[in-house]
């Protein structure tokens, strides 16, 4: 017999797992462009006080659980979050996952800059770049993304620094 806790919980998840579906919905990375669309504010507001909100689209479901389930120690720091926002996020995260040859080719990577999609996006950039002060990293997409924060990573907005 199920109790009205159970269904009252089960509800609120359900609810949860709607609006995450529903904001999947306004994803896109069409036609090459490279533009992500899907946001939810409490995974900006959280992912973004310490670096780029990176798209959910880049990573397959499985890594991002992954990543959700070992936040005490994300990649060096401690990023863990209150168990409602965790919540928010892991959903979100799930339902706009990267699917297709794009999940299947990531599968088990933690590093988006790692995946094969990565590597060939980025397979002109010159060594020179990826150590010039204002990048140091694959990982700092605004460096030469400038719209990378509002979901943009085409081609035609790249600026490397010089």
């Amino acid at each position: 017999m199920t109790t009205k806790f159970e269904t009252g919980r089960f509800l609120r998840a359900a609810v949860l797992v709607a609006v995450a579906v529903l904001a999947g919905a306004a994803s896109t990375a069409s036609g090459g462009e490279h533009r992500y669309t899907a946001t939810n504010p409490t995974w900006r507001d959280e992912c973004a006080s310490c670096h780029l909100a990176y798209p959910a689209q880049l990573l397959p479901a499985s890594s991002w659980t992954r990543i959700m389930n070992t936040l005490d120690r994300h990649f060096g720091s401690d990023a863990s979050l209150a168990t409602g926002a965790g919540d928010e996020i892991a959903l979100f995260l799930q339902a706009n996952a990267a699917r297709g040859k794009r999940a299947a080719r990531s599968e088990g990577q933690l590093r988006i800059t790692k995946t094969a999609w990565f590597t060939r996006e980025h397979d002109e950039v010159p060594s020179r770049t990826w150590r010039h002060a204002d990048v140091r990293t694959p990982a700092n997409c605004s460096a030469c993304h400038r719209q990378a924060e509002q979901g943009d990573f085409s081609e035609r907005g790249v600026r490397l620094p010089r």
